[in-house]
């Protein structure tokens, strides 16, 4: 049995990242679990080491050697197989406003530094990578340069050039970034939605808005893509729905068979931004046309598994025991 342990960094309550840590210990694959933001300095401690090279340039580790505790656990960094990089928490420690924020500091950029730079460890996916990718300006500059039919959008804070896009064609809005919102209290997200010209006024001047040409749409594919595999799921809200996200309780999920040149496109994407996941996001037309909205570079997929029956938690365990050859 291969010893070497596969880190999963996450938050305390997750039963995504609980599928896969249950499928790792089936197979005997060594977890250590901890939340980076949270657990780190209370309960994890690290001592990383990096070799200086002598005269005769020659170094033992290629990258950083020593270790890292939970206390039950401890792992040897030189030896990480993966990591699974799904849900931590901002890094946050100390007491007072500008200790608290210097420890942050130091802590994202030392133990997150380190994590980041483990020899010969697969990632699942990057940080960093996984922050490029967050971008929504950039996805849909390298959805292009993949293959994938890109709608007409426009990223703007002027109120008239807003409404020019609007009158050309119907139009919806979307957020930049999926945050945590509240309304009078409680949760609440932003969701795709129709705009009309005339609904356009000065607030756009108030920040950088997405504006996108709406896809007469017969359905939407939720594409899930670990490593070199793709596991598509065809998603069927109500009639006049635009954001099946905002309908969870009405939605009907059936599998589907990913086309070629889809998956082709999907390897292209996520080698463009270093990743081995997404979560991607397309409009299907009823000519059977795929457009490309977006990719959740660490999306959610649980319910997806379970709703369409696919093999996700299978497919990203073998990705972290067997890295590369397991795509």
């Amino acid at each position: 049995m291969d010893g070497r342990p596969v880190l999963v960094c996450t938050e305390a309550e997750d039963a995504t990242a609980d599928l896969v840590i249950a499928e790792l210990n089936r197979r005997r694959v060594p977890v250590l679990r901890f939340d980076p933001g949270r657990d780190f300095p209370a309960t994890v401690l690290l001592a990383a080491r990096i070799a200086g090279r002598g005269a005769s340039g020659e170094t033992s580790v290629e990258g950083w050697d020593g270790w890292l505790s939970t206390g039950a656990r401890t792992a040897d960094l030189s030896a990480v197989r993966a990591l699974y990089h799904r849900r931590p928490s901002p890094y946050s420690t100390g007491s007072g406003e500008q200790a608290v924020r210097f420890a942050a500091r130091e802590n994202w950029r030392g133990l997150g530094g380190v994590l980041g730079a483990l020899p010969g460890c697969l990632y699942l996916s990057h940080p960093q990578a996984i922050a490029r990718a967050e971008y929504k300006p950039t996805q849909l500059s390298v959805a292009l340069r993949a293959g994938f039919t890109v709608p007409a959008t426009l990223i703007t804070n002027d109120p008239t050039e807003a409404r020019v896009f609007c009158a050309a064609q119907p139009t919806i809005y979307k957020p930049l970034h999926a945050g945590a919102y509240e309304v009078e209290g409680e949760p609440a997200g932003i969701w795709a939605a129709p705009v009309e010209s005339d609904e356009v006024d000065s607030a756009v001047s108030h920040s950088a808005h997405l504006f996108q040409a709406q896809v007469n749409k017969v359905a939407d594919v939720r594409v899930v893509a670990v490593g070199k595999q793709a596991f598509s799921a065809r998603i069927t809200a109500p009639p006049g729905v635009v954001d099946w996200r905002a309908e969870y309780q009405s939605l009907t999920y059936e599998p589907v068979a990913c086309p070629e040149e889809i998956q082709r496109a999907l390897v292209r994407f996520l080698a463009a931004f270093g990743l081995n996941f997404g979560a991607f996001d397309f409009a299907v037309t009823a000519d059977g046309g795929w457009w490309f909205l977006e990719c959740n570079p660490n999306g959610q997929w649980a319910w997806l598994e379970d709703a369409a029956g696919l093999p996700i938690t299978t497919a990203i365990a073998d990705l972290l025991e067997n890295g590369d050859e397991s795509a």
